[in-house]
């Protein structure tokens, strides 16, 4: 196989690689506790009706893999938090960034409103700000593979 060939072909491999998955706010996330700097859970961030939602689908922090919602009100009191639903309904607002009136943290049992966009130098960063009043806290959720 000649040089030109290899560079042909390599040309052409770089131009099939799905570029636009790489930087879509949906997909998998795994939470990063911005307090303590350790993994928390694994979240699917999906569009269903033009809007934005997430779900927990894993529990990555040691000791709180069955980690029930026993601080939460109403149906999701005494809960698991696997399967549970976090962001629900965040409108598209242009620039890819997300906005929503329900960012559900289980831990605290509260709900915030919040702000999602991908990290603008570099894209298997997600930035959620969780927003109570004139307060604030934004964490960096990392992309998971697959």
């Amino acid at each position: 196989m000649s040089v030109t060939n290899i560079v042909s072909l390599i040309f052409l491999y770089l131009t099939l690689i799905p570029v636009g998955q790489s930087q879509s706010v949906f997909g998998k996330w795994k939470t990063i506790d911005d307090r303590t700097g350790k993994p928390k859970a694994i979240i699917d961030i999906y569009e269903e009706d033009g809007k934005m939602h997430g779900k927990v689908i894993e529990i990555v922090e040691e000791g709180k893999e069955n980690f029930i919602c026993s601080k939460c009100d109403g149906d999701m009191k005494d809960k698991p938090v696997l399967g549970m639903t976090i962001i629900e309904d965040a409108e598209h607002h242009g620039d890819g960034v997300y906005k929503g009136d329900t960012l559900f943290d289980p831990q605290q049992a509260m709900t915030f409103r919040c702000k999602i966009w991908l990290n603008p130098d570099n894209p298997d960063e997600l930035k959620v700000r969780g927003y109570l009043a004139f307060i604030y806290r934004t964490q960096t959720w990392v992309r998971v593979d697959g």
